[in-house]
């Protein structure tokens, strides 16, 4: 009879931890459940405050050249997989020329995590939209929405931050609560760091910093590459 009970008690465990892996948000088989009426329609986060009528201005440099990114927080939404998402316009020059333009959606749970519900991507070529590639919306197609920033990072969790197989699977993983970051803006010590790939470019690395009650303040290549991009400021409209 004891014998039986320890095999009973070792099958669920072994179920129980099963079902931990495959959950995982990076697992194979992602697939989060969504209940509208656990989403607010305020995204204000600390290390993500999206409020609307802001505007970050960031500079940095890629192996293309000097870049300058405009995000700009908007009044509008969307509604996603019954969810209503904040709307954020996200502009990029390279040397003077817009090269990308992108309508984001995030919305954030009663917990406090910030979700990423899909993008409207353009790329541009001398002012003429020359791909689309990397927009999706959740709900769509198999795609899935993902955590973009969550309500109390801690060190060593991993997650995905959108999925649309093959086209955007951007992951994530805190690696450090007590980051510095010396930017235009100013300097800002405990910041939250956090580092994102893809397997879809799986030998490239960045690692982003998020200081509290600002948000992201500055991007760097780590792995594959090089480049930077740093906040400069920050207007309300």
């Amino acid at each position: 009879m004891l014998l039986l009970l320890i095999l009973a008690v070792g099958v669920l465990i072994s179920a129980t931890v099963a079902y931990i892996v495959l959950s995982k948000p990076s697992g194979p088989e992602y697939s989060p459940v969504i209940n509208p009426a656990d989403f607010g329609t305020v995204v204000n986060n600390t290390y993500y405050p999206l409020i609307p009528g802001t505007t970050y201005i960031y500079r940095g440099v890629s192996e293309d050249g000097n870049e300058v990114n405009d995000v700009n927080v908007t009044h509008a939404t969307k509604v996603v997989m019954g969810v209503t998402c904040v709307v954020v316009w996200d502009r990029v020059w390279l040397e003077g020329e817009l090269v990308e333009e992108t309508y984001d959606w995030y919305a954030q749970d009663k917990d406090g995590n910030v979700w990423y519900f899909g993008e409207n991507s353009k790329e541009y070529s001398g002012g003429v939209v020359v791909s689309t590639e990397g927009s999706w919306e959740a709900g769509v197609d198999g795609a899935q929405p993902g955590i973009i920033m969550e309500a109390n990072p801690a060190i060593g969790d991993a997650y995905r931050q959108e999925y649309y197989r093959g086209e955007a699977e951007d992951e994530a993983e805190v690696i450090s609560l007590t980051g510095s970051a010396e930017v235009p803006y100013g300097s800002f010590s405990n910041c939250l760091v956090i580092k994102e790939w893809t397997r879809l470019e799986p030998d490239i690395e960045e690692n982003k910093y998020y200081a509290s009650g600002v948000g992201f303040v500055r991007e760097v290549v780590t792995k594959g590459g090089s480049g930077y991009s740093e906040l400069v400021e920050i207007r309300t409209w």
